[in-house]
């Protein structure tokens, strides 16, 4: 090898260096500008959206088609059990209803009952409770409007995290499980093989069907609850509440809002059968509930 061509290598090893270098620092500022990107789709997955699900949530509606009414209402100034009701000749049977003042605007949730049509009066006799929720004072009829309501069901979006296992997941599947050989047993020979006369093995018994689930006596139940009122006030929902656990009765006070006025509902149950629906409405209508009816929940 000559020495003239010494410095013509030197000068190629140094130019193939310094390409490197540039190669290296343009790869380091793509990583600094946050353009980088890994091959093979690498950072797909951290732009994939969220899943979305969906739940019901109840609430209850004005059912004009049910019931509604726009009459004169009166209190007849006597105290009422079962909170918060209104009875109007027309009703067929119970109904969850929202009682409007339109002298004052105020309103109330309450039971809907039917009255008798022979009475003196105003078509729409309210309570005690009623009166006092809507303003109205003993004797003063007060234009009222009535309208039933209908509990409901709406789909209400709910964002959902990814899967828990979703990171174990993948990691399965970057390195799925090694496969181990196993050696075949070598074929029978003509020594060992079973001779032709052999009685093929016994099948197993087949498994004997499952017996279905006893029912409970009686079909079930589409109101097994027993309604006492419907209040305004959480305290007189209380002290109702009270009353029936000395009558030995186990009752709840279930809170609800509409319009963002919230209201107490005391109820008993739930029956397991129509006897004992009936013994429940028995009792309660004894301790002087006579407008309590059964409800769904």
């Amino acid at each position: 090898m000559s020495r003239d061509n010494q410095p013509l290598r030197i000068k190629k090893s140094r130019a193939a260096g310094l390409g490197v270098g540039i190669l290296a620092v343009g790869l380091l500022a793509g990583c600094e500008g946050g353009d980088f990107k890994l091959p093979f789709g690498a950072n797909e997955g951290a732009s994939a959206p969220r899943s979305t699900s969906t739940k019901l949530v109840e609430r209850d509606v004005e059912a004009p088609e049910v019931f509604s009414a726009t009459d004169e209402g009166l209190w007849d100034g006597r105290p009422s059990l079962g909170g918060v009701w209104v009875a109007h000749p027309d009703v067929t049977e119970p109904e969850r209803v929202i009682v409007r003042n339109e002298a004052n605007g105020k309103f109330v949730i309450g039971a809907l009952f039917r009255r008798e049509r022979e009475l003196p009066g105003p078509k729409l006799q309210i309570s005690s409770d009623a009166a006092a929720a809507l303003g109205i004072l003993a004797g003063a009829p007060a234009p009222l409007n009535v309208t039933a309501l209908r509990r409901e069901e709406s789909a209400a979006p709910e964002e959902s995290f990814e899967a828990e296992n979703s990171g174990d997941a993948a990691a399965t599947l970057a390195s799925p499980a090694p496969v181990t050989a196993t050696a075949l047993a070598p074929a029978p020979t003509a020594s060992t093989a079973a001779p032709a006369t052999a009685k093929p093995a016994a099948k197993p018994p087949a498994p004997a069907a499952p017996k279905p689930a006893r029912t409970a006596a009686g079909a079930k139940l589409s109101k097994p609850y027993v309604q006492l009122g419907i209040f305004s006030v959480e305290a007189n929902a209380t002290r109702t509440a009270k009353q029936m656990r000395g009558a030995g009765m186990v009752p709840t006070v279930k809170q609800s809002a509409i319009n963002n006025k919230p209201f107490w509902r005391v109820v008993i149950g739930p029956a397991t059968s129509k006897s004992e629906l009936d013994t429940l409405l028995k009792k309660v209508k004894a301790e002087g509930f006579t407008d309590a009816y059964a409800v769904s929940n």
